[in-house]
């Protein structure tokens, strides 16, 4: 299968074209990917912060793996919604540098964020011990990528 007939088959799906047809389930698709937006940024910047030494003194063993788990539960929810959302118009989508940019973020922290949990660092961090200065550095470029990608989201809609 060739990349345009897999933009086709895409076009094509039965949710790409319930989308286009109701303006009800767009915008109920459309809020449901920012709330999944929400949860993730939401839970990941601050304990980016956190590991960083910028906020408060709330314990990594705490807020740890409380907050990786609500950035996974919204990544994977925006993943949905946003794979729905792009099967609207995937041959636009692909065609826009703002899309393509927020995908090489979306990718960049998703990779990141699988580095730090399979670490030692982070393994150390969320059982109390000394917080290690990659692991640092990593919420640092965490902090940076996933702002990338919010940034490039926005940015979609005002690049044609």
């Amino acid at each position: 299968m060739s990349a345009a007939d897999l933009v086709d088959w895409i076009a094509g799906w039965p949710v790409g074209a319930a989308l286009r047809r109701s303006a009800l389930l767009y915008l109920l698709v459309n809020a449901a990917h920012i709330l999944a937006i929400g949860l993730l940024i939401g839970a990941i910047l601050p304990l980016d912060l956190r590991l960083l030494g910028l906020v408060g003194e709330a314990p990594v063993t705490v807020l740890g793996p409380f907050l990786a788990r609500g950035a996974v539960i919204g990544l994977a929810l925006a993943v949905v919604t946003g794979l729905c959302l792009f099967s609207v118009r995937p041959s636009a989508y692909l065609a826009n540098p703002a899309f393509l940019t927020k995908l090489a973020f979306l990718t960049l922290g998703t990779l990141n964020a699988l580095s730090v949990r399979m670490s030692r660092g982070w393994s150390i961090a969320i059982a109390g011990g000394a917080m290690a200065q990659r692991l640092r550095v990593q919420a640092l470029a965490s902090f940076i990528l996933w702002l990338g990608a919010l940034l490039a989201g926005r940015w979609i809609g005002f690049v044609g």
